[in-house]
């Protein structure tokens, strides 16, 4: 209820703000007419109705009020009528009595005016015949002293020519002692007041002052030019020097090329030295560039249509200094050094803007500026990038530097990797952190460099290891010796490895911390970094190595296998005395394969369980010899073989190519199933005689124990040396196998001598 009365009030205030605005118009306005035909007035009252209006018309009005009203709206509307005529005369009275004290000060300033005035009148006619009085007498002056005054200005103009030819003769030795003194700017200020009388009079009455003025003033400009010229003088001299050259008419124009010139000449020697601004300690740089900004000014003095010449010179100045520090930023400084360097000529920078005005200084030092920053981003991530191929190509020199293993190139490869990549990132976030102002205009820029840089370092790395890993093959390892061969097949597993580090820890690591402060919109200057994209490239990388490095091991054990079997002829083989020499060799290859991949690979922290289908194998093995023992002709044998085949079928099958993890244990097992069973197709190829098959029977069952010490999966192993001697069986013309006791004896003949060469070679 108050809001709507509140709101109904407010129209009436206005319309009694506009009334006492309209009593005060009438009341005040010069001219009535002038109030009634305003624009303001004929807009607003047009209406005959209106009864603010000067058109206003009572009958017409009533006629309208009858019309529209019963008898209880026209008794309201005369109360209220009766009541604004009474506020109008209250609002009137009120209206005079506040400015009654105005009128009345009025009133009194016009009679203090008037009295004034009348009493003004007096005095100026007394001053007017003061002035009539002295004029008078001033006419009566001049008149008297008009001859004396004409004489004295003749002889006054007499007196300054007298003293005019005075100067012209006594000019040459002026201009001589100004030689002395070197004081050339007086001898200018004395020839150029000269010239005049020289120009008019200078062939005639004053020919010899105007001879030995001129020697004179050839010496002068001699002097001057050499002034001019020397780079001993200061910048100041040498500008005096022109201006003076420049007032006696001298062309010094034609000399502004070649000054320029020696100008840029002389900035050769203002050559930035970052070294200086590490050691915080670039004072001379600093003088020469104040004496450059005033060699500016003074050209500028000089020359004033020099601008572009200068700007010029300036940001050639500027480019050289960013070749040098594209030259400093690729021999792997901090993000510290390069702002200091930076922050060097951005000041230089700033400091000949002032002087060149709107030469776009800042401009260039911009584009000069980022193609620093770029730079240094390009070369810490090819400096990285190095850095880890160094470190893996240390390996094949394990040779040289015997204590460089494969752990610590591991280590020190995904040190590099990780905290490398990092460090590059957190030094790139201190050239975005830096509060000079120089660098906010290229924050975006440096972000998508970032991004781009991460990208192409990791494929590149990629790609380097593909290099690394084709640089040798099998054929190359055959011509090669053992250490190399060996070296490279390390490398191979170290690539394995890192390359699942760097999926597995380091890019997510490196992305996190790429989203903390390298975040940014549309990636205007190349892709942004894909993480997904990496990672997967590395997955298949690392992969690809580990099935490598698997692949020159047990090609390596291959050749072995194939030297084994290439050299005795089986179907004349004699009666087994010892283990043959080509299972130390086998052990000691698989010596070499379990040392490397404890070295880099991880333990399987599953745990693994060994299937009791071994005791199983052994058991029905063990049966089949005790069968074999109780027959003695051919043909019990060969019925014992296609038992053989028979027990084959029931036989728990052991997959041979399952997927290899990165875990020791699975690669030792797949390179020992490889290897079982290329010895397997060996054997296959072959045809032996009883003596060899027992050869065989006695290696297989010697590589039984030691085997089980490498190996996870000893069901697997049994498994797949039972195939090797069910094979021999196979191809044997008279499978008759070792008496157990006579096995027994020949395996531990064997494992006592081993013991006694590793007692002595300790």
């Amino acid at each position: 209820m108050m809001g709507s009365d509140g709101d109904g009030d407010a129209p009436l205030l206005d319309d009694k703000a506009k009334r006492m605005r309209d009593l005060l118009s009438s009341f005040y306005a010069p001219n009535p007419s002038m109030l009634s035909h305003s624009p303001t007035a004929s807009s607003k009252h047009s209406t005959p109705d209106d009864i603010n209006s000067s058109s206003f018309d009572p009958n017409h009005y009533m006629n309208i009020l009858v019309n529209n009203s019963n008898l209880e709206g026209l008794l309201k509307r005369h109360v209220d009528m009766a009541a604004e005529i009474k506020n109008l005369d209250t609002d009137l009275q009120m209206l005079v009595y506040e400015n009654y004290n105005k009128f009345i000060s009025a009133t009194d300033t016009i009679k203090r005016m008037k009295s004034n005035i009348l009493g003004m009148e007096g005095n100026m006619e007394y001053l007017l015949e003061k002035i009539m009085s002295v004029q008078s007498r001033s006419d009566s002056v001049n008149t008297s002293l008009f001859e004396k005054r004409e004489h004295i200005e003749k002889l006054h103009r007499t007196c300054n020519l007298l003293r005019k030819v005075q100067f012209i003769y006594d000019l040459p030795d002026r201009l001589g002692k100004c030689i002395k003194s070197e004081a050339y700017a007086d001898a200018v200020r004395f020839y150029t007041g000269a010239m005049p009388i020289f120009k008019a009079y200078g062939d005639s009455s004053f020919h010899d002052c105007k001879r030995a003025s001129d020697e004179a003033i050839a010496i002068i400009v001699k002097n001057l030019q050499e002034k001019l010229f020397s780079d001993s003088e200061p910048i100041q001299v040498r500008a005096e020097a022109a201006l003076l050259l420049k007032q006696l008419d001298f062309p010094v124009d034609n000399l502004k090329t070649k000054l320029l010139e020696r100008l840029e000449h002389s900035l050769r020697d203002i050559q930035l030295k970052p070294e200086e601004i590490k050691n915080a300690s670039p004072s001379a740089r600093e003088v020469a560039i104040l004496e450059f900004v005033e060699a500016i000014h003074a050209f500028r003095v000089i020359f004033p249509d020099s601008e572009t010449q200068l700007v010029k010179i300036a940001k050639g100045l500027i480019t050289r200094d960013f070749v040098i520090t594209e030259e400093y930023v690729t021999t792997r400084i901090c993000a510290a050094d390069l702002l200091g360097v930076l922050r060097v000529i951005w000041n230089e920078s700033l400091l000949m803007d002032e002087v060149l005005q709107d030469s776009a200084l800042s401009d260039h030092f911009l584009e000069g500026a980022k193609a620093a920053v770029k730079l240094y981003v390009e070369s810490a991530f090819s400096q990285l990038l190095l850095d880890i191929s160094d470190c893996l190509l240390k390996i094949l020199k394990r040779d040289e530097t015997e204590e460089y293993s494969l752990e610590t190139a591991l280590d020190a490869s995904t040190k590099l990797a990780l905290q490398g990549g990092r460090n590059l990132l957190l030094d790139v976030c201190k050239i975005l952190d830096d509060g000079s102002g120089i660098i906010d205009k290229l924050r975006e820029p440096i972000i998508d460099w970032v991004q781009e840089g991460l990208q192409d370092f990791f494929r590149q790395l990629e790609d380097q290891f593909q290099s690394f890993s084709g640089k040798n093959n099998s054929s190359a390892t055959q011509i090669h010796g053992l250490t190399e061969a060996a070296a490279f097949a390390g490398l191979v597993l170290v690539l394995a490895q890192l390359s699942a580090f760097i999926e597995q820890t380091a890019i997510p690591k490196i992305n996190e911390e790429l989203a903390v402060s390298f975040s940014a919109g549309p990636y205007e200057y190349g892709p942004a970094f894909i993480p997904g994209e990496i990672s997967r490239k590395f997955r298949s990388a690392g992969d690809k190595f580990l099935q490598q490095y698997i692949n020159i091991r047990t090609q390596r054990i291959s050749l072995l296998q194939k030297k084994r079997f290439a050299t005795p002829k089986w179907v004349k083989h004699k009666e087994p005395r010892e283990v043959h020499m080509f299972v130390d060799l086998f052990l000691q290859e698989l010596k070499v394969i379990v040392n490397e991949v404890k070295q880099v690979l991880p333990q399987d922290m599953r745990k693994h369980r060994r299937s009791n289908a071994s005791s199983a194998s052994s058991k029905s093995n063990s049966f089949r010899e005790e069968k074999l023992l109780h027959r003695s002709n051919t043909q019990r044998a060969r019925s014992q073989l296609l038992e053989t085949h028979l027990a084959k079928l029931f036989k728990q099958k052991v997959e041979i190519f399952t997927k290899v993890e990165h875990t020791q244990e699975s690669v030792v097992m797949t390179i020992v199933k490889l290897s079982l069973k290329s010895l397997q197709e060996f054997v296959r190829l072959q045809t032996f005689n009883r003596s060899g098959f027992q050869q065989i029977q006695l290696d297989m069952q010697f590589l039984r124990t030691p085997l089980r010490e490498i190996v996870e999966d000893e069901a697997a192993m049994d498994f797949l040396l039972d195939e090797v001697i069910v094979a021999a069986t196979e191809r044997c013309l008279d499978p008759i196998p070792l008496e157990s006791p006579i096995l027994d004896k020949l395996i531990q003949a064997k494992l006592a001598k081993s013991l006694e060469e590793n007692t002595s070679s300790s």
